[in-house]
């Protein structure tokens, strides 16, 4: 089964760090570009990163400067490296995989999969 597996979320203190996991199955995740983004109560999901290896991460403004993304390619992982975490951190955060093939007479095919979420939660 073709699936991928979201971990490492919990509670923890406002100042305080995490690091969320991405473990895919059934794929090759250094053949995807994988995002992670995040729902807060109340809000439409928002990115935080895409990284694809070989390039550079881009991270949105949310993310920059506090979040780090890195990967094991032995284990099939994404992480995601998040410090000094604010209350306004607190959400369901999930990640995402896309890659792009073509048919032969160059029509694009994607193929993407997001993973259920893990919950992080700040207190203040």
């Amino acid at each position: 089964e073709v699936q991928l597996q979201a971990s490492g979320g919990g509670l923890v203190q406002a100042g305080g760090s995490l690091r969320l996991s991405c473990t895919a199955s059934g794929l090759i995740l250094d053949d995807y570009g994988v995002g992670w983004f995040r729902q807060a109560p109340g809000k439409e999901r928002e990115g935080l990163s895409c990284s694809t290896r070989g390039y550079t991460p881009d991270y949105t403004d949310s993310a920059k400067g506090r979040f780090t993304t890195s990967s094991d390619s032995a284990k099939n992982t994404v992480y995601l490296q998040m410090n000094n975490l604010k209350p306004e951190d607190t959400a369901v955060y999930y990640c995402y995989a896309e890659t792009v093939s073509w048919l032969q007479d160059g029509t694009p095919v994607a193929e993407n999969l997001w993973g259920q979420g893990t919950l992080v939660t700040v207190s203040s």
